[in-house]
């Protein structure tokens, strides 16, 4: 299958978007320690992935292949997460084991983000019934391109040992690994520009 079709999303697609990143999640090591139980995932994961990457649909960033079979919400250089929100979202909804762990993973991944102008991936995520179709690629060639002609790296923490081959094959390499009490690991990954 050859390289899949690209667009950029807006604000009216976030609905559909975000369904892409909760099927996508669904089985990831680090959002189902989080939220065990699926009726608490359900609930739980449209809130975490708009305050994750939600603010890439204001600025251009929130991208999809055809029929929201794959999405990527990246944040370019000076955009952050919505920390306010995240918080909110941790503290309504995370067992007390847990939200105290992910305060530890929270002040570990500050330590790894980069302080350069960088592009973040917060979320990236494929519907599992089209898993194999090469839409992982597309999203993450689309914005590494932009990368590479603007010379600023890109950053991501993968929660998923799966989709390490993915974020290698882009040129991600690992900076070390993040865990606190319980938790599953994350890995922090940087990209430098080619």
């Amino acid at each position: 299958m050859g390289v899949r079709a690209v667009t950029t999303l807006t604000p009216d697609d976030e609905s559909a978007a975000v369904a892409t990143i909760v099927l996508a999640f669904a089985a990831d090591p680090m959002t189902r320690w989080t939220w065990p139980s699926p009726d608490q995932y359900l609930a739980a994961m449209p809130r975490m992935a708009r305050a994750f990457g939600g603010r890439a649909f204001a600025h251009g960033s929130a991208l999809a292949t055809g029929g929201f079979t794959g999405v990527a919400l990246w944040l370019p250089p000076g955009v952050g997460p919505d920390e306010e929100g995240l918080g909110a979202v941790m503290q309504s909804t995370v067992a007390p084991a847990q939200l105290e762990d992910g305060a530890g993973l929270f002040e570990q991944m500050a330590a790894y983000h980069p302080h350069e102008p960088h592009w973040y991936l917060p979320l990236i995520g494929v519907d599992p019934g089209h898993f194999g179709e090469r839409n992982g690629d597309a999203l993450m060639a689309y914005v590494l391109a932009r990368c590479d002609r603007e010379r600023v790296p890109a950053y991501l923490e993968s929660s998923n040992p799966r989709n390490m081959s993915l974020y290698r094959r882009h040129g991600f390499e690992p900076l070390g690994t993040i865990q606190a009490g319980s938790s599953p690991p994350l890995v922090p990954m940087l990209r430098k520009p080619r």
